[in-house]
């Protein structure tokens, strides 16, 4: 009751605020001039761009952890089981990178290695994906804003009656003319700063995620040499002596039968 009672109060404040600013946020912005309708553009692309790749990242960061440890604790009894648990988290990059090695048939370790490898340069190549552009405006948005400001300014110096019939009115223009351009500049550093901050936070991520397949994957591969392949070698190892001990025990045989047979 009381929480609506002070939303009751504060609303019609909050909402003669907003169309207060709104108008004055058009003005400011139209002042720029041409200038300000691309740094417009990239502010769009730049906030696109962190939208798409936030979402990827929170999909990804918020189920990996799961995943991860059901494919290892699956893959110590059996492969085939945390085959299937990869495969039904293909669609997100740790479910496509623990999947390309349990695809395989009675791999050497060497392969199983060199599958995940293979499968975790292409996950990292889509984890860029907008950095370069992130690189563009951030390096591009600086140098509109000044451009911006260098044009006003000759328009502005170009209007200006430098002889002595200036007036005080003159001077004020020439004055709020100089203000307004410098509204380009400020408005390409806000664009490049947004754009670096969110960069940042996506290379710091992709850094994350790097170890961390590293640190999985010789995880699943140690898992793999010593449950199932070293395992399976010692036995193919000793059904191949004992086939070897039951040759040479055949060949004695078939000697001593040709040497008594000899005799007689």
């Amino acid at each position: 009751m009381i929480f609506s009672l002070i939303l009751a109060q504060v609303s019609p404040a909050v909402e003669d605020v907003a169309q207060q600013a709104a108008p004055r946020i058009i003005d400011e912005f139209l002042k720029g001039g041409a200038v300000m309708w691309p740094l417009l553009g990239l502010s769009i692309f730049t906030l696109a761009t962190a939208f798409e790749r936030g979402w990827f990242w929170v999909r990804l960061v918020s189920q990996e952890q799961r995943i991860v440890t059901d494919v290892l604790a699956a893959a110590r009894y059996d492969l085939r089981k945390a085959e299937e648990i990869a495969e039904y988290a293909r669609h997100l990059a740790i479910g496509r990178f623990l999947l390309a090695p349990l695809q395989l048939r009675q791999s050497t370790p060497e392969t199983f290695r060199l599958a995940m490898e293979s499968v975790a340069d292409k996950e990292f190549v889509k984890m860029r994906k907008g950095d370069k552009l992130l690189e563009t405006i951030i390096a591009v948005a600086p140098l509109l804003g000044l451009l911006g400001t260098v044009t006003g300014l000759i328009s502005t110096f170009g209007n200006l009656n430098i002889g002595g019939n200036g007036s005080a009115e003159e001077t004020a223009k020439a004055a709020a003319g100089i203000g307004e351009a410098l509204i380009t500049t400020a408005a390409g550093m806000l664009v490049a700063i947004l754009a670096l901050l969110v960069f940042r936070v996506f290379v710091t991520l992709q850094a994350q995620q790097m170890d961390y397949f590293a640190e999985v994957g010789s995880e699943l591969e140690l898992i793999y040499r010593q449950i199932w392949y070293e395992p399976g070698q010692a036995i193919g190892q000793q059904l191949r002596n004992v086939a070897s001990s039951q040759t040479s025990s055949s060949d004695m045989a078939s000697d001593m039968a040709s040497s008594k047979q000899s005799d007689f």
